[in-house]
């Protein structure tokens, strides 16, 4: 790694406003974010209701518990999606811009410096660990739950779930270095025929028992719960399925805006849901008991009529596959925002669209997943045991955000101490019920997303805490630069061009030009001591991009900031720079970067073996060449050891 600053900027910068949202119409903004946003959530009929009746916990598919779980499932998507993050936590954006990190940010440039602002951050980081727990178990559920269905039109297709499901999983993970600019305008209208199909399906089968209506009202969710508190409780663990996605409203916020997906939630995507939620419950009253039993284990498939069944198959994987595209492109933007914020080693990004910038592949990443997908889906062998690994991730995320949001209404917007006190105690009691069923599933795979939370947090702290405390000693070990320029600056030789010393702090002179001018004895006409901050605002306006400040005797200090959701370009950023000479011109410019050595040591600061874990992501690291844009031709590196 060289000595560059990913630093979070002050909270003066958060005038730095982020680019404008797309100013399409609305209808057509809503149909895109029905094929990216609602993905997760959509595909949850395909299991959420079944898994509830024959999962770890099984229920008797009766009049009561129907009922029960139905009223359940309705006023979860009621208070967890429509209230808590569609009207509420939708409004909390980093200048457009959602998500765990996004809110982080926000919430760290308003509280900087308090007592609590360190716990807020290691919420939001656990928080962004567990979504790659989640977005593991998501393409692996929903794709397996989908091939499952081809046994409801043939049991003969039984041998072959798994095998397709690996084939279409790798297809997935193999296409995404190619781009799905294409494909991607596939998914609006293929997710909008999904709805329609599902609200049809429900249609028909409430028209034949219309009295399941009854089950939106609450009291039969409380009937289920005096009745017998504790497969009530148990059965949250699988209810909790039917709201899965909530958090990619959230997420996806910035490809779209708050309106268009607030519309296409309230108008046809709750509706869609609902209505076939209510449709697999009145088939199964309308059933005999020992049909009820057996239609139970795969009710979503068994609503269409045989003649149309292998079409609701096929239509519910391309649904699956949409879905876990949305998630893997999360993990992308996730990681991104996590580099640039300072969590994670710079890796290798590369953009697959020309015009969309947040169009992005990450290799290590998608690999990564892809291995991991294939070992769960070829470990459980089912949707029904996967199901007990899918909902901790999630519950635990929703948790996370109650708590950061909790700092919002408080202490960003200053909401009446009642009702936000409501609001929030409101929340905390649906989050921690959730979050305690799931618990009960951890024996039966609910420790992988735990497993997979606790490695990746402790690779995001290691780094940060890592990357804090090497700063620290490389500023121990700096000279002033008013010293430095005195002393050397006016005996050394110059020697024409332009030479770019890039330095992660913005005081003291980088150990790359006091080992170039050790070694190689001069000095260029123009130096320039570069720092790359990374802002706590997803993007930083062009004229806002650099700051420049004359040291005198040819040396100037260059700060050239970048929004988190930007890709820093270097050499794009200099062509902007004025005041310091003539322009930059690449043919004449050298850029010097300090490659350190870690020597890990008994110093106070971090454990010796998260020491020997930040070094070897220091060597596995992107180089800054790279990452920063640089011309390959015109860097030089020089190395150094840094004990920490």
């Amino acid at each position: 790694m060289t000595s560059s600053s990913t630093d979070m900027a002050t909270d003066g910068e958060a005038s730095e406003l982020s680019q404008p949202h797309n100013d399409q119409p609305l209808a057509k903004l809503a149909v895109a974010a029905i094929g990216i946003v609602f993905g997760d959530i959509g595909t949850s009929p395909i299991y959420a209701f079944r898994e509830t009746f024959t999962g770890h916990h099984p229920l008797d598919p009766d009049q009561l518990h129907i009922y029960g779980v139905l009223s359940l499932i309705f006023w979860s998507m009621m208070i967890v999606v429509s209230i808590k993050y569609v009207s509420i936590i939708m409004r909390a954006d980093n200048k457009g811009e959602g998500g765990s990190l996004a809110l982080l940010a926000l919430i760290n440039r308003q509280t900087e410096g308090k007592r609590w602002s360190t716990p807020i951050v290691m919420l939001g980081v656990f928080a962004t660990a567990l979504f790659y727990g989640d977005s593991m178990i998501t393409p692996a559920m929903s794709v397996l739950s989908a091939s499952e269905g081809l046994t409801t039109v043939d049991p003969r297709f039984g041998p072959l779930v798994l095998p397709i499901s690996v084939t279409i999983l790798i297809g997935l993970f193999w296409i995404q270095a190619r781009g799905t600019a294409k494909v991607g305008q596939l998914f609006g209208p293929v997710m909008v025929i999904y709805f329609l199909v599902l609200a049809v399906l429900g249609v028909m089968h409430i028209i034949g028992n219309p009295t399941v209506l009854w089950s939106l009202n609450p009291y039969y969710a409380f009937t289920f719960f005096a009745d017998d508190p504790l497969a009530g409780f148990l059965a949250l663990g699988s209810v909790v399925l039917a709201v899965t996605g909530a958090e990619a409203l959230y997420a996806d916020m910035g490809h779209f805006g708050r309106n268009p997906i607030r519309v296409s939630w309230l108008y046809f995507v709750l509706p869609g849901l609902m209505l076939n939620y209510l449709g697999q419950g009145a088939m199964i009253l309308s059933l005999e008991p020992a049909g009820a039993a057996e239609a139970i284990k795969n009710p979503f498939f068994l609503l269409a009529p045989e003649a149309f069944r292998l079409p609701l198959v096929l239509l519910a994987m391309m649904a699956t596959i949409i879905a876990s595209q949305a998630v893997i492109s999360g993990a992308f933007s996730l990681t991104q925002q996590a580099i640039q914020l300072g969590f994670m080693p710079r890796l290798r990004i590369l953009h697959t669209s020309a015009s969309a910038a947040g169009q992005i592949y990450i290799p290590a990443i998608n690999w990564a997943l892809c291995v991991m997908v294939i070992l769960l889906v070829l470990f459980f062998g089912s949707s029904s045991n996967l199901a007990a690994a899918y909902g901790i991730a999630v519950t635990g995320a929703m948790f996370i955000d109650t708590c950061l949001l909790a700092v919002v209404l408080f202490s960003l917007w200053h909401w009446n101490r009642f009702v936000a006190a409501l609001a929030i105690t409101v929340f905390f009691i649906v989050d921690l019920a959730y979050f305690a069923a799931n618990l009960t599933k951890v024996p039966d795979g609910g420790w992988f997303p735990l497993l997979v939370g606790l490695f990746a947090f402790t690779m995001l702290t290691t780094w940060a805490k890592g990357r804090k405390l090497m700063i620290e000693r490389l500023r121990e070990a700096a000279m002033p630069i008013k010293v430095f320029i005195t002393s050397a600056a006016s005996s050394a030789t110059r020697v024409p061009g332009t030479a770019v010393f890039m330095t992660s702090t913005a005081d003291g002179v980088p150990h790359a030009l006091l080992h170039n001018l050790k070694h190689n004895k001069v000095l260029h006409d123009r130096v320039i001591l570069l720092t790359v901050k990374i802002a706590d605002v997803p993007y930083v306006e062009i004229e806002r991009r650099c700051m420049l400040e004359d040291l005198g005797q040819g040396f100037h200090r260059l700060v050239i900031k970048f929004g988190f959701m930007q890709e820093p370009d270097v050499p794009a950023a200099l062509k902007l720079v004025t005041g310091c000479g003539a322009e930059f011109k690449m043919m004449d410019t050298s850029f010097f970067l300090a490659r350190q050595t870690l020597l890990p040591s008994e110093r106070p600061g971090m454990a010796l073996w998260r020491e020997r874990l930040f070094a070897w992501m220091m060597r596995n690291a992107e180089s800054a060449m790279d990452f920063f844009k640089l011309p390959t031709n015109r860097v030089v590196e020089l190395g150094s050891q840094v004990e920490i």
